[in-house]
């Protein structure tokens, strides 16, 4: 199964509110996307070959069912927590 592996941008971080609700929309989107790629790898059988796709071209390589799940499982954490900073930001801007 291909896994996209889709990882945070490199600025990722606090983001000012002026363009954070495009921004909050990409993360939403991405926590979904990260979402269904946890639970696809979660659910696979433990013989089945997991394929991770090199970053900016169409290979792809065999890698470990555990290992993509553990750093997908990663990634969505990151994200997560990333998505509630940007809220936490919005709210205390309205509390202002």
């Amino acid at each position: 199964m291909p896994s996209r592996g889709a990882l945070p941008e490199d600025g990722a971080g606090l983001v000012s509110t002026d363009n954070s609700a495009p921004h909050k929309e990409d993360l939403s989107s991405k926590i979904k996307e990260q979402k269904i790629v946890v639970d696809e790898l979660s659910n696979l059988k433990k013989n089945r070959k997991v394929y991770r796709q090199q970053q900016n071209s169409n290979i792809f390589f065999l890698a470990d069912r555990t290992e993509m799940l553990s750093e997908s499982k990663n990634i969505l954490d990151e994200l997560k927590k990333e998505y509630q900073e940007i809220e936490n930001l919005e709210k205390t801007k309205i509390k202002k």
